[in-house]
């Protein structure tokens, strides 16, 4: 059990980190072991209480999903201090009734990437993380209740299928991933929710609906004008979400018993004796708790 207080990270886009009341912000590169993250981290306080954000793309969304160097940023967030994570990202609808502007606390995710390193571990170090619940269900309950607090249309639950991209799909992909159940389609939520669970780090991550994929028999009449409102809303409403539960997340004294804080209990396979020693050293911040 951890004593310490929670620290919240939050990855998105460049709007999410405009925060009314946001003090102390200053930009910091923090060094990962894994490569360069995405950009520097924007350190921050709201109401007495540190906030951590990392855009997920660069400043002015300069890397594509396939190239973000996941590792690096979830390594790096990890030696920032944080805690907990929320992601926020735009997605894709795979039903009727989840329409352009909702949420969706996702919970499920199907991982149809393919050119991306998605685990810390390797030759030399080999690891384990059960995956059946991806998503921390404690900010789950935050998320959910702060978002009704302040109005957000929200649906808790729902299977993410994350695709490698960066071309959006084909009808008889959309098809295809609506007769497998999924509700939502993305690019980038894949590896990092797994990176996220072999850290340790409690995530959650609320899903910005802005269109219906091409499987809807509206989507080639949807206007670039109508689709820049609908990101541009999102992108408000998730600040104002961010806002509202970060105190809440920040006070929650569960934090600290949480199980995906012992998500590696058990989970590394490889014997001391035999453990790739500068790979242990790589792994200091990740799954030091267990390797030191």
């Amino acid at each position: 059990m951890s004593d310490l207080k929670p620290v919240l990270g939050i990855i998105g886009g460049s709007g999410v980190y405009e925060i009314e009341g946001l003090q102390n912000k200053h930009w910091e590169k923090v060094k990962s072991s894994f490569g360069e993250p995405s950009d520097e981290l924007l350190f921050g306080e709201l109401d007495g209480h540190q906030l951590v954000f990392l855009p997920r793309h660069g400043r002015g969304h300069l890397i594509p999903p396939s190239e973000i160097n996941y590792r690096a940023n979830i390594d790096a967030l990890k030696r920032a201090g944080v805690t907990e994570i929320i992601s926020v990202s735009a997605v894709g609808s795979l039903r009727e009734d989840l329409k352009p502007g909702m949420f969706v606390i996702v919970d499920q995710f199907i991982d149809r990437t393919f050119a991306r390193k998605k685990s810390f571990f390797s030759q030399g170090l080999v690891a384990h993380v059960s995956m059946a619940h991806p998503i921390c269900n404690r900010l789950g309950g935050h998320i959910e209740s702060s978002a009704k607090d302040i109005g957000i249309e929200i649906v808790r639950g729902g299977t993410y299928i994350a695709m490698e991209g960066p071309q959006f799909s084909t009808i008889a992909e959309s098809e295809l991933y609506r007769s497998w159940g999924c509700d939502v389609v993305g690019m980038t939520n894949m590896p990092e929710a797994k990176l996220a669970k072999e850290a340790e780090i409690c995530y959650v991550s609320v899903a910005m609906v802005t269109d219906y994929d091409c499987w809807h028999a509206d989507h080639d009449n949807v206007t670039v004008e109508a689709m820049i409102k609908v990101l541009m809303d999102n992108a408000d409403k998730a600040k104002s979400l961010v806002k509202g539960s970060s105190l809440v997340i920040a006070s929650d004294e569960m934090s600290g018993q949480c199980d995906c804080k012992f998500s590696l209990e058990n989970a590394i396979i490889t014997s001391p004796d035999h453990r790739d020693k500068q790979l242990v050293k790589k792994l200091e911040a990740v799954a030091g708790r267990l390797l030191n």
